[in-house]
């Protein structure tokens, strides 16, 4: 088979991200080679291809969970916010500019960009899932859309809708998404998936029955709510993985905690520690949360400069430094390992030049226009090999004589930092690190000795793909696939002002 197929959504975390990982992954085990598309993501957690392009993490693991490698063409336009206002522009997987608010209609130059990228994965793949992003009823945002039914329009791809049921209201959602919709755009929605549903789903059957008189058409699944579905989430935190984090006990328990960045980025680096069974994470807005923790967090972000003025603000520079003195574990990753240094020099992020850092490493940065983009692999003292990859401006200098730490980072006492993101998915070395901040806390906990992350991720995509199988018409979305924007099917028009769709 060949063809392709947008998954659309009510809102952002309706569900889009799940179901095309699913798709993906379902497909792939039926033998088709298929590849996951976003034609622009907003997102502050990203990964580096084997080519050394930045794309959004959500997109690869979609790739990994189509059994194919991530690639630069399957999330050609990525948006980085540095601030409310202000976005870095990644396109084709290496920064261009930096985005203003009153500049984003100039997206609009992007869409050839995105289509040629849609092409590429089309020749060399049989099915392209297609994600959108947001909602394509943000009226304000049409003119300038390369993403949702611009690219739909453009690209003639037929769409589909998630809607989260579980948020409330989700068939008003579908019916007001469709009506804010232009006629064209109109056309390319032919269907609507219902997510996150707790329940006998025969309590919805009146709804289900009345939707394609309502709005022309038809629920093609009901997707039941499962705790735990997490995968490396688009946004900076995810508070799924958070909010179903146990209260720890006893000395077993290691817990930590991340200090809760404004522009916190790729936060996915901590995943591995949610799912190590026996430790708990916790986010810390104020630094008194940082009293009972065997290890403090501090991650990357996409303004290191100004983020380190929030942690000064929060007095979290006098924890941290009361912390260090008393020999409790720190661990500084990219943005939050420059922090720790002794000085920050940034003409590039923030503009701000020359800065003092925390003065807890004996290393200092400066940033480059130029991004780092890397995949990177070491050995480490002990012969076990590690990966990672590398996302910064900042170049980072380690003074000489100070003891290093894994990822080209810097150790002082019980003050780490590294320059690469992943390291916590390799076990040998999770394992070796949370056994050391337990050692160092006086905790029992001692990890276990057979977890794999990367078989516990393939475990959840597994999940999600057995979720696709069973409670949503596979055969109606492969038949939507397979027109690809070929045949489309008589206008069915949808309206606020109407009670009953217009057929033309």
């Amino acid at each position: 088979m060949s063809g392709a197929l947008l998954v659309l959504g009510t809102s952002s975390g309706a569900g889009k991200t799940t179901v095309v990982t699913g798709l993906c992954r379902w497909l792939a085990r039926r033998g088709v080679a298929v590849a996951p598309f976003k034609a622009q993501n907003m997102s502050l957690n990203s990964f580096v291809t084997e080519a050394g392009d930045e794309i959004a993490r959500a997109q690869a693991v979609q790739a990994w969970a189509a059994n194919t490698e991530p690639d630069v063409a399957m999330n050609p336009v990525l948006l980085k916010p540095g601030s409310d206002t202000r976005s870095q522009v990644v396109v084709m997987g290496h920064p261009v500019r930096e985005l203003d608010a009153d500049d984003w209609d100039s997206k609009a130059g992007l869409l050839d960009v995105v289509t040629e990228a849609f092409r590429r994965l089309r020749q060399r793949y049989d099915v392209v899932v297609c994600e959108g992003a947001g909602s394509p009823a943000e009226v304000n945002l049409r003119s300038s859309d390369i993403v949702n039914l611009g690219f739909a329009r453009a690209a003639g791809v037929p769409a589909v809708v998630v809607g989260d049921i579980d948020r409330g209201g989700v068939f008003a959602a579908f019916a007001g998404t469709v009506a804010l919709l232009e006629p064209e755009d109109q056309d390319l929605v032919r269907g609507f998936i219902v997510n996150r549903f707790r329940g006998d789903v025969r309590l919805l059957g009146p709804a289900l029955d009345a939707m394609p008189e309502l709005v022309g058409r038809r629920v093609h699944g009901v997707i039941p709510f499962v705790r735990g579905l997490g995968l490396d989430a688009e946004d900076a935190l995810d508070p799924e993985l958070y909010r179903h984090s146990r209260s720890p006990v006893g000395d077993e328990v290691l817990r930590v905690g991340v200090v809760r960045l404004p522009r916190a980025s790729n936060m996915t680096d901590l995943d591995p520690l949610f799912a190590e069974p026996g430790v708990v994470v916790r986010p810390l807005d104020h630094p008194e949360e940082m009293a009972d923790c065997d290890l403090v967090v501090l991650p990357g972000t996409r303004a290191t400069v100004s983020d380190l003025t929030w942690l000064r603000q929060r007095h979290f520079d006098r924890a941290l430094a009361t912390r260090a003195a008393e020999g409790r574990p720190v661990l500084g990753i990219c943005g939050g390992y420059q922090m720790l240094g002794r000085r920050i020099v940034d003409a590039v992020e923030s503009g701000a030049g020359a800065v003092d850092g925390l003065c807890l490493l004996p290393v200092s940065t400066e940033f480059a226009p130029d991004k780092i983009l890397a995949r990177r692999r070491g050995t480490l003292a002990d012969g076990s090999t590690v990966t990672g990859y590398e996302v910064r401006h900042g170049r980072v200098g380690v003074e000489e004589g100070a003891p290093l730490f894994a990822g080209e980072g810097c150790r002082l006492g019980a003050v780490a930092g590294t320059t690469w993101h992943g390291l916590f998915e390799n076990d040998t070395f999770r394992r070796s690190f949370l056994a050391d901040v337990a050692a160092t806390s006086g905790r029992r906990f001692v990890p276990a000795g057979d977890f794999s992350f990367a078989q516990h991720r393939q475990a959840r995509i597994d999940t999600i793909a057995d979720l696709v199988d069973q409670h949503v018409d596979t055969d109606a979305l492969l038949q939507l696939m397979a027109e690809g924007g070929g045949a489309r099917p008589p206008r069915m028009a949808v309206s606020l002002v109407h009670e009953t769709p217009v057929t033309s």
